[in-house]
């Protein structure tokens, strides 16, 4: 890292903080030639692969975006897309890849959708997972009611197992 100041190639890092929700590190760096010191910002940068192949940068404003519309009419807030936004790209982020497909960011978006509205969530899934007929929105409204039922039986067996 070269000084701001006196342009010397080294400096000397002595502290470390991580900032913006853990993506990004703030380090306080001391230049062993003029001793003056400075502060860096250092992020890990994040790219998404399109299907026609075009590498662009992670935007969570493209999620939100692409979520609203998919809630548009129903009762979400703007603090809960955020909030979705971000489960999104934490979990793209674990995945520790720099580059990840613009598909895989769609099926990450589908479980936190799910969990923030069910209608949202079937509106999002019939553009992102191309439902072609009814029967597509049949199967994907059995499968929630699948699930509901299966949550729905073990809360009521941990209801009746602390009684």
């Amino acid at each position: 890292m070269h000084c701001p100041f006196c342009r010397h190639a080294d400096s000397r890092v002595i502290d470390s903080r991580t900032a913006d929700d853990g993506s990004a590190i703030r380090r306080r760096r001391q230049c062993p030639n003029c001793g003056r010191r400075f502060s860096t910002v250092e992020t890990f940068s994040l790219s998404v692969v399109k299907r026609s192949g075009v590498v662009e940068p992670f935007l969570r404003s493209k999620i939100i975006s692409g979520v609203r519309k998919a809630c548009q009419g129903r009762p979400v807030s703007d603090d809960d897309l955020a909030l979705l936004a971000q489960k999104v790209e934490e979990s793209i982020r674990e995945s520790g890849q720099a580059e990840i497909d613009a598909l895989d960011i769609g099926l990450a978006i589908l479980p936190p959708l799910r969990e923030l509205d069910e209608v949202a969530f079937l509106r999002f899934a019939s553009v992102y997972q191309a439902f072609d007929s009814l029967a597509d929105f049949d199967q994907a409204i059995a499968e929630l009611r699948r699930e509901d039922q299966a949550g729905a039986v073990t809360s009521e067996d941990g209801a009746e197992n602390s009684e």
